[in-house]
C-alpha cells in the first residue's frame, strides 16, 4: 500500500469520526430544543389556566379611592399636596399620618392632576413608582440594590454575552424607573441608613453613579451604552413622596430639610361611618345606624372600617341575608381583639384637682388628657411628690448613638413645684400625687400648666372649669412656653366638648381663629391661667419681685 493510499485512509478515517462527533452533537442540541419546546409549552399551558382563574374584587379595592372627593378627611393634607406637586415647580414631599387614610391613594390622583397642568413639568406619560420601604433589601457590595440600582458583575452574576465576555451590566433603580415622575416610598422611614444617605445624593444630582471593579473605560469590548452609563450616570430627575406612620422628630433630618412636610389626620367618628356606610353599598347590604356608632367606636382609619364591614357582610351573606346585624358588628370587634377609640369627653361637673389637659400622639393626632391631682398635708412638714402615667426614662438616638435622658413630664412638674413656691404656694407642705390614667404612657412639657393648675386647685380647694382645656409648658420664672401640636389639640378639645382652651400666646395662630365656636386664650403666665381656668368669686394681685414674671401670691389656705 502506498503512503498515498494510507494518506487517504486515515483522513477518511478521522472524517468519519468528526462527522460522528457532529451529528451527534446536532442531534443532542436537537433533542435538547424538543424538550425545552415541551418544557416551555407545559408551563405556558399551565399559566394560562392560572389566567384563566380570577379571584372577585376585594372590598378594599372596590372602595379605593378614585377622585379626591373619595378621599374623606383629609381636605388640608389633599390641598397642601396639590400646592407642592401640581405647579411649576414641583417639591419633595413627605406625608404624615395613620394608616390607612388615604396617603397612596392622595399621591396617586395628585400626580394624575398635575399631568393634565401645563404649567407643570410631568408629562401624560409620567410613571408613579411605588416602592415599599420595610422591603427594599440591599447587598452592600452594590450586587442588588431595587431602590438605586447596580451592577451584575460578571464574575458573581455573569449569564448570556455580556456575561461571559466578562463585561458588566447595569440594572437601573426605582429612582431611575421613576425618571420623570414620582417615585413613592411607603414607610420612608423604615429605610436603611446607607440607603437614605444614597437617596439624599441622588435628589441633590438627579442622576445615579454606579460603580465596578470590573469596568474599564479603555476596555473597547464594553458596549457604548455601558460605558456612557458609567461615565455620565443614570438620569433619576423624579419627585419623591414619602409617606410614614412615624412623627417628624424619628424621620432623619437631612431628608426631612429637602422635603414639603403634609400631614395626614386620624379620622372621625363621622367620617369612619361615611366609609363605612360606603362599603355596605359595596356590598349591597343595609346596616343600621346604630351598628355604624358601633363601628365607628373602634375603626380608627378607612381601611380597619372597610374590613370590619367586610367580615360582618359575611357573616350575613353565611346567614342569606341582604343585612348586617347590630350584634355581628360587636362579634367582629369582640373577634379581632379591636380596643376602643383614644376619645374622651369632658366632666359632667367641675372637680377640684381635675384638669382637661391636651396632648398629641402618633402622627400628630390631638387628644384630651385628663389630669388628677390630689393633696394630702405631710406629717413631718416635709412634703413628697409622685406622678404616675407618665414615661419615667427614655432612649433616643440613631445611627450607633443612643442617650438616655430622664421624662421630660418628670422635669416640668419640679418646674411646676419651683414655681408654685415663688407663689408662696405651700406646695413643699404637702404629699402631692399626679396622676395621667388612661393607661397609655405620657411625656413632654406640654403638660406643665395642667399640672400647675391641678396642684394649686387641690391645695386651695378651688375646682377647675370642666370646660376649659389648656396646653403650654412652664418656665421656673412662671412664663407660658410655646409648644407643638396646638392646632391638633385645639381640634380634639372640640371634639371632647370642651368650650375655652389655654395655650401659649407665642403659638396663636390665624388658622385657630378658623376653628368655630371654641373660644382660644393665649396666655403669657401661670397667672393667667389660673385666672381663666378656676371657678372662684375673686381673684386677688400682690406685688411679688419681678424675677417671678409678677406670679399671684397666696398668703394661706
Amino acid at each position: 500500500m502506498s503512503w498515498a493510499e494510507i494518506a487517504l485512509f486515515v483522513q477518511l478515517f478521522f472524517g468519519i469520526i468528526i462527522g460522528l462527533y457532529f451529528w451527534n452533537l446536532l442531534k443532542s442540541q436537537r433533542s435538547q430544543k424538543v424538550s425545552i419546546d415541551r418544557e416551555s409549552k407545559k408551563e405556558m399551558d399551565q399559566l394560562r389556566k392560572m389566567r384563566a382563574i380570577s379571584l372577585t374584587e376585594p372590598l378594599s379595592e372596590k372602595v379605593r379611592p378614585t377622585s379626591f372627593s373619595d378621599i374623606v378627611g383629609q381636605e388640608d393634607g389633599i390641598k397642601a399636596l396639590r400646592a407642592a406637586l401640581c405647579g411649576p415647580n414641583p417639591q419633595h414631599v413627605i406625608i404624615y399620618g395613620p394608616p390607612g387614610v388615604g396617603k397612596t391613594a392622595a399621591a396617586r390622583l395628585v400626580l394624575e392632576e398635575a399631568k393634565k397642568n401645563q404649567k407643570s413639568p410631568f408629562k401624560p406619560n409620567s410613571v408613579f413608582v411605588e416602592l415599599d420601604a420595610t422591603t427594599a433589601r440591599f447587598d452592600e457590595r452594590g450586587i442588588a440594590d431595587p431602590l438605586i440600582g447596580s451592577v451584575h458583575d460578571p464574575i458573581y452574576q455573569g449569564a448570556g454575552a455580556m456575561g461571559q465576555a466578562g463585561i458588566p451590566q447595569p440594572k437601573q433603580g426605582a429612582v431611575t424607573n421613576a425618571h420623570g415622575g414620582v417615585l413613592f416610598i411607603d414607610e420612608i422611614g423604615e429605610l436603611h441608613s446607607t440607603q437614605m444617605n444614597k437617596l439624599l445624593k441622588v435628589l441633590e444630582d438627579r442622576k445615579v453613579f454606579l460603580e465596578s471593579a470590573y469596568y474599564n473605560e479603555e476596555n473597547t469590548q464594553i458596549p457604548s451604552h455601558i460605558h456612557d452609563i458609567f461615565k455620565n450616570g443614570l438620569p433619576a430627575d423624579f419627585r419623591l413622596i414619602g409617606a410614614t406612620t412615624r412623627t417628624p422628630n424619628e424621620i432623619p433630618p437631612a431628608i426631612r430639610s429637602r422635603c414639603m412636610e403634609v400631614f395626614f389626620r386620624e379620622l372621625t367618628k363621622e367620617e369612619v361611618i361615611q366609609i363605612g356606610k360606603k362599603a355596605a353599598d359595596k356590598v349591597k347590604m343595609r346596616i343600621s345606624e346604630k351598628a355604624l356608632d358601633t363601628l365607628s367606636e373602634y375603626a380608627r382609619n378607612g381601611r380597619e372600617a372597610v374590613n370590619m364591614v367586610q367580615i360582618s357582610a359575611g357573616l350575613a351573606i353565611g346567614e342569606d341575608r341582604d343585612f348586617i346585624k347590630d350584634d355581628e358588628v360587636e362579634w367582629v370587634i369582640h373577634s379581632s381583639q379591636l380596643s376602643p377609640r383614644m376619645e374622651r369627653k369632658i366632666n359632667n361637673h367641675s372637680v377640684i384637682g381635675a384638669v382637661n389637659g391636651l396632648a398629641v400622639y402618633g402622627a400628630n393626632i390631638g387628644a384630651l388628657l385628663e389630669i388628677e391631682v390630689t393633696v394630702i398635708p405631710a406629717k413631718d412638714g416635709k412634703g413628697s411628690i409622685n406622678i404616675t402615667g407618665i414615661v419615667e426614662e427614655e432612649s433616643i438616638g440613631g445611627q450607633g448613638k443612643s442617650i438616655r435622658r430622664k421624662s421630660m413630664a418628670k422635669g416640668s412638674i419640679e418646674n411646676v413645684i419651683t414655681v408654685l413656691r415663688s407663689m408662696d404656694v405651700p406646695a413643699d407642705q404637702f404629699d402631692i400625687h399626679v396622676n395621667f390614667p388612661g393607661g397609655i404612657p405620657i411625656d413632654g412639657p406640654s403638660a406643665g400648666i395642667s399640672m400647675a393648675t391641678g396642684i394649686y386647685s387641690a391645695i386651695y380647694k378651688q375646682p377647675v372649669d370642666r370646660q376649659v382645656a389648656m396646653t403650654g409648658e412652664i418656665s421656673i420664672h412662671g412664663k407660658v412656653k410655646p409648644i407643638g401640636g396646638v392646632v391638633a389639640k385645639v381640634k380634639a378639645a372640640k371634639a371632647a366638648g370642651v368650650q375655652k382652651v389655654i395655650i401659649p400666646q407665642e403659638n396663636m395662630q390665624a388658622i385657630l381663629e378658623e376653628i368655630k365656636d371654641i373660644t382660644i386664650i393665649p396666655v403669657k403666665t401661670l397667672n393667667e391661667v389660673l385666672e381663666n381656668a378656676l371657678l372662684k368669686e375673686e381673684w386677688k394681685e400682690e406685688a411679688i419681685p419681678a424675677s417671678t414674671i409678677a406670679l399671684t401670691k397666696k398668703e394661706s389656705i
